[in-house]
């Protein structure tokens, strides 16, 4: 079960500050797209994200979509905000964190991974030995796959539970 902890647990992305990272070691930053970083039914990016995404690069940290979802989404997406991308990454699986990793001359330490899922983004970047933090969905709705794992994760949490106080905070 350890496996599904995330490092931390954070309300949102946008309250992840460029020390705070740094205070961590972390140099890059992976995010998940969907439900991470816009709702997985929006195509645009807010304000909010390209100026999180402006403090991010500012501080020197880089950051990296790392997305199951197809090319023309991420792309897409990616293009706007001005950051490189991995789709189709298959997570929980590590093809798509070394993938993502071959972009930059980092060690796994200096890497966070940031989504919404304890299934895909949490697992996977636990299994690839990175700092992963789990944040609130940005939409409480989900596409009908994902839909799945929020039932799957619901045992997971309860199960963590048991052992493990989680505690969503504001600041990393």
């Amino acid at each position: 079960m350890k496996m599904f902890l995330p490092n931390r647990m954070i309300t949102s992305p946008y309250v992840i500050t460029p020390e705070q990272l740094q205070r961590n070691g972390i140099k890059v930053v992976f995010t998940d797209l969907d439900n991470t970083l816009i709702a997985w039914d929006d195509e645009a990016a807010p304000e909010q994200l390209h100026n999180w995404i402006k403090e991010l690069k500012t501080a020197g940290i880089e950051l990296t979509i790392v997305s199951n979802n197809n090319e023309e989404r991420v792309s897409k997406f990616a293009e706007e905000v001005g950051v490189p991308f991995v789709y189709r990454a298959k997570k929980p699986l590590n093809s798509g964190f070394k993938r993502a990793m071959r972009i930059y001359a980092v060690r796994r330490d200096e890497v966070a991974m940031i989504g919404d899922q304890l299934l895909t983004d949490i697992l996977g970047g636990n299994r690839a030995r990175l700092f992963t933090i789990l944040v609130q969905p940005v939409k409480q709705s989900d596409a009908w796959n994902t839909k799945i794992n929020r039932q799957i994760e619901k045992l997971i949490v309860s199960l963590l539970k048991r052992k493990n106080p989680l505690k969503w905070e504001d600041t990393l």
